[in-house]
């Protein structure tokens, strides 16, 4: 076999392999299965063989590579807009929505992860050609932890202490700890919060932190994530029994109200530890040079 033939079929493989080593259907359960995978997974054998072939071609001298990397860029740029109106619509039918900003987030990762499947493949089938077909499998090996370093980042555990708080009431106010949730009339609606509502605070651990968790899009996300696990206790039309984080302005600390279908608080506080900070939604003023 033709030392670029190797390099071609080895990078298409190590790049697939990447993409599917990449492909996580949750508790979120998207992408769905089977067709949301099959979608993926096609885009990402497409990504590997542009990454596989550029080597070959641009040793070659045959530059017309550039041009299908740049159509790439385009087309999954493409995807981007993609997934962000299809959760954007399905989003419009939550009981507890996901909100712009988690959506904007999903979107970027599915963009970004058919880049990392180009760059797999590009160095595996770089390697192969200049190398041996050992190099490209180490390579191919190396990627893998790669991929796997960018694809995971931070969560509210690490930059928020998480601890349960208690429920109480006030006249018709709602206070998780002390710090006000909403004004609730209905007797029974208290009663029924009361029953079966878990309180939890969250406690910034820098400045940084603060910022970030009083950005609505990542109090927005920490509710999805903890009712689609937990379950809501609440239909359409019931304003009062909706799930709320709510800032305490003095010292940045967040208060959640959850009404789940299964009360366990031990497990609230976990879940919400592992929801993941958006990238939007970060924020660093220590790093601003007014405050260094």
């Amino acid at each position: 076999m033709e030392p670029y033939q190797q390099a071609v079929l080895l990078g298409i493989a190590a790049g697939f392999f990447a993409r599917l080593y990449m492909l996580r259907t949750d508790y979120r359960q998207y992408p769905t299965y089977p067709h949301g995978r099959v979608i993926h997974l096609a885009l990402g054998f497409i990504a590997a063989c542009l990454g596989a072939v550029a080597v070959p071609s641009f040793a070659e001298k045959d530059f017309t590579a550039v041009t299908f990397l740049t159509l790439a860029a385009q087309q999954f740029r493409d995807v981007r807009n993609m997934e962000r109106e299809m959760l954007s619509t399905m989003d419009r039918n939550e009981l507890v929505p996901r909100g712009s900003t988690y959506i904007e987030g999903i979107a970027m990762v599915f963009e970004g992860r058919n880049y990392l499947v180009i760059f797999t493949a590009l160095v595996v089938s770089l390697f192969t050609y200049v190398f041996h077909w050992w190099w490209g499998l180490v390579m191919g090996v190396a990627g893998l932890f790669l991929d796997r370093l960018w694809m995971s980042g931070q969560s509210v555990g690490h930059i928020a202490h998480v601890q349960a708080a208690p429920i109480q009431f006030k006249g018709p106010l709602l206070y998780v700890d002390d710090i006000v949730i909403m004004n609730v009339g209905l007797t029974t609606n208290r009663r029924l919060i009361e029953e079966r509502g878990i309180g939890i605070v969250l406690i910034p651990k820098n400045e940084d932190a603060r910022i970030t968790l009083s950005h609505l899009g990542q109090r927005q996300a920490i509710l999805h994530d903890a009712t689609t696990i937990l379950g809501t206790y609440r239909d359409s039309g019931t304003p009062a029994l909706m799930p709320l984080a709510k800032l305490d302005l003095e010292n940045g600390r967040v208060g959640i109200l959850l009404l789940p279908q299964e009360k366990d608080v031990e497990k609230a506080i976990r879940l919400i530890r592992r929801v993941p900070v958006l990238e939007s939604a970060v924020r660093r003023p220590s790093q601003a040079a007014v405050n260094r």
